[in-house]
């Protein structure tokens, strides 16, 4: 697949998706905006407004969170997208990268559940695709990589998330 197919495909899901609270609704805006703006919008060198890629990774025991070096805050994995990766492998990338997991994609394929465009150090600007992805088992993350991460059960999780994941983590808290 090509940079071309993955940002239709992008823009797609996007597009179709509701904005579930005031702070979603400009996100998806701001995100579809920028997307068509950006020649090379996987490329955090390209610009200082670029795609990344996360998880929020859900299993049997909740959803899994880890809480930022740098910032402090609970999150979910993720981050820059690397040269030639779709972005929604990226996702299951990050969260082995950041918590040890193997993580998976539904079985009808990649399902983008929420964006989020956020300032990020460097004056860097986020346009943060979130992805559902399944993973079990006990997180086991590589040194170098926040050790604090856990798995929370869904009411704890939108209790201690970021603001900006906690419509997405209410809109798939199960009922």
């Amino acid at each position: 697949m090509s940079q071309d197919t993955w940002v239709g495909a992008l823009r797609s899901a996007v597009t179709a998706m509701d904005g579930t609270d005031a702070r979603a609704a400009h996100s998806r805006s701001r995100f579809l905006a920028d997307l068509d703006r950006l020649p090379l919008p996987f490329d955090e060198h390209a610009d200082p407004t670029h795609v990344t890629a996360s998880a929020i990774v859900v299993g049997a025991r909740g959803v899994l969170l880890h809480r930022h070096k740098r910032m402090g805050i609970w999150l979910q994995p993720g981050g820059h997208v690397d040269a030639g990766e779709a972005p929604w492998d990226a996702a299951v990338r990050e969260v082995a990268e950041e918590t040890g997991l193997v993580a998976a994609h539904p079985s009808d394929g990649p399902r983008l559940v929420h964006v989020d465009v956020h300032d990020a150090p460097r004056g860097h600007v986020h346009l943060d695709a979130r992805y559902l992805l399944h993973a079990a088992g006990e997180p086991c993350p590589p040194p170098g990589e926040s050790q604090d991460v856990r798995w929370f059960s869904w009411p704890d999780a939108i209790a201690v998330a970021d603001a900006g994941l906690v419509a997405a983590l209410a809109a798939l808290r199960p009922t």
